[in-house]
């Protein structure tokens, strides 16, 4: 008589979906730039890798494939801007935060005034700590335009943030 120590397919994805809500929320909420858009977007990737969950439980890195859902249904979003929802300008408290919160706003106001493509970049780039290739193939975009974008869109951004962050603006 054997036992079967294997788990049922969604005890796994509540667990994955623990262990990585944080940090995909986190990356959702500095391309959107708004809380109730991030936890769409963070909703919407769990229930897109919810539906390939025994295919991508098997993959080498599940939390990899939904970095990819998440950007890509991002830039789907916002390319087809189809959001008829209104979001309020109060944000709620955040009390894990130990940043100040008007530089948390203006950092957040300065990405959305980058394209899309570009935020992505950024973020995966610099929030997420990925290389240039992982970037790359997160966005299927080839390495080349991932250095372009990023170099470009950091210029773009600096002048933005000069007066939140002067001494990390400075060359």
């Amino acid at each position: 008589m054997s036992t079967s120590t294997a788990r049922p397919p969604t005890e796994e994805f509540a667990d994955f979906v623990h262990s990585t809500g944080s940090s995909l929320y986190r990356t959702a909420l500095l391309l959107t730039g708004d809380h109730h858009l991030a936890e769409d977007l963070t909703q919407t990737t769990y229930a897109r890798v919810f539906a390939s969950w025994r295919r991508v439980s098997r993959a080498d890195n599940p939390a990899a494939y939904a970095r990819r859902v998440l950007l890509n249904g991002f830039i789907s979003h916002r390319r087809l801007r189809r959001n008829t929802e209104t979001p309020t300008s109060k944000l709620p408290d955040d009390p894990r935060s130990d940043a100040d919160p008007s530089a948390r706003i203006d950092l957040l106001a300065a990405l959305q005034r980058l394209s899309p493509t570009d935020r992505a970049v950024l973020v995966a780039r610099y929030w997420e700590d990925r290389s240039v290739s992982q970037t790359a193939a997160d966005l299927g975009l080839t390495e080349t335009a991932v250095r372009t974008r990023s170099k470009r869109a950091l210029e773009r951004l600096r002048p933005l943030v000069a007066d939140i962050f002067p001494e990390r603006t400075t060359r």
